[in-house]
């Protein structure tokens, strides 16, 4: 499969306008409209070469349908001692349960629960000893809203569907744990796949070189969703995440995000991943994690535009508020409840 390249994108009454009148098509079925089409030889195409995986919607990931032309937000719940982004509670579970509770009424769609910290250079946790740290607070926050599982083993996948979770999300798409494409066709939950040049966090930042990262990383996660597909994991559950800051330069982050587009490709949901990330803290001047919310949030403004489906952030309230207004500047404010 050739990846035709989505350029030139058009917002609100200017894309409507636009496919209207044949100019521009629906990125993904999406509020968002493309009037170029670039091939992998750099040559533009005519608009009527786009695969129909560039301008149909995808199925809604997880069931979850975003509310008024915005990202789902998925808000970090990090029961780890060692988060990167300062925000990790450990094994306090009551803390945990409180943040997530708090996320929510700030505007999640949904609670990303993590036992095990996949920054670059972190070392790897045992299942029992994850899986301890996460199951009391996946259990009770999967009473108030859809909860993911930022894991990369198959039993504190397991454990955690079974406690009430819907959605793994794996660091690694299912390349660290022999036993996770198994599991993950067998519980025909949804499976958040991300990119990383290793699997081991302890590498990943070793010998980076892209000659095309946008291109390579959509290369990398095509071959990882055609791999579980295979082997019995629709591709209508599988979300796919670029993996940014992980195995990647500065430039290799910022031209995924504004290249997002490409994705679109595999007809999957996106997912971008870039909140308080080391690259957002060089490109401001901002060395503090926890300071870095004016850039991240920036960034899931732009992943937004750029046709992501979901932004997983530390600071949900910040977010949320900025994406309503994106929103209602490319769209138009219509006053409506939950608006």
């Amino acid at each position: 499969m050739e990846f035709l390249e989505p350029l030139g994108l058009l917002h609100g009454p200017a894309a409507l306008a636009a496919i209207r009148d044949g100019r521009a098509a629906p990125l993904q079925g999406g509020a968002a409209a493309f009037t170029l089409l670039r091939g992998e030889d750099g040559a533009w195409r005519p608009l009527e070469d786009a695969p129909p995986a560039l301008t149909r919607a995808p199925p809604p990931f997880a069931g979850l349908v975003p509310p008024r032309a915005r990202p789902l937000v998925m808000g970090i719940v990090n029961c780890t001692p060692d988060s990167f982004s300062g925000d990790g509670l450990g094994a306090g579970h009551a803390a945990a349960i409180a943040r997530g509770l708090r996320l929510l009424e700030e505007g999640a769609d949904i609670l990303d629960i993590g036992g095990e910290s996949t920054r670059p250079g972190s070392e790897p946790v045992p299942a029992e000893e994850e899986i301890a740290r996460i199951l009391p607070v996946v259990r009770e926050l999967a009473k108030s809203g859809p909860v993911s599982l930022d894991t990369r083993n198959a039993r504190t996948m397991a454990a955690g569907l079974e406690a009430g979770a819907e959605i793994v999300n794996d660091v690694s798409a299912a390349r660290h744990d022999r036993d996770t494409v198994r599991l993950l066709a067998q519980a025909r939950c949804p499976v958040i796949l991300m990119h990383a040049r290793t699997a081991d966090p302890r590498t990943m930042q070793q010998g980076i070189h892209y000659d095309d990262a946008a291109r390579e990383v959509a290369r990398w996660l095509e071959g990882r969703v055609a791999s579980l597909e295979a082997l019995g994991v629709a591709r209508s559950r599988i979300a796919v995440d670029p993996g940014i800051g992980f195995g990647k330069r500065v430039q290799d982050n910022l031209d995924l995000v504004a290249r997002l587009p490409i994705l679109a490709n595999l007809g999957c949901a996106i997912l971008v991943g870039a909140s308080r990330k080391g690259f957002v803290g060089k490109v401001t001047g901002v060395a503090e994690a926890g300071q870095r919310v004016m850039g991240s949030v920036a960034l899931a403004l732009e992943a937004a535009a750029m046709g992501a489906h979901m932004v997983r952030v530390h600071d949900v309230a910040a977010t949320v508020q900025a994406l309503r207004m994106g929103a209602a500047l490319r769209a138009g404010w219509q006053e409506a409840p939950g608006a």
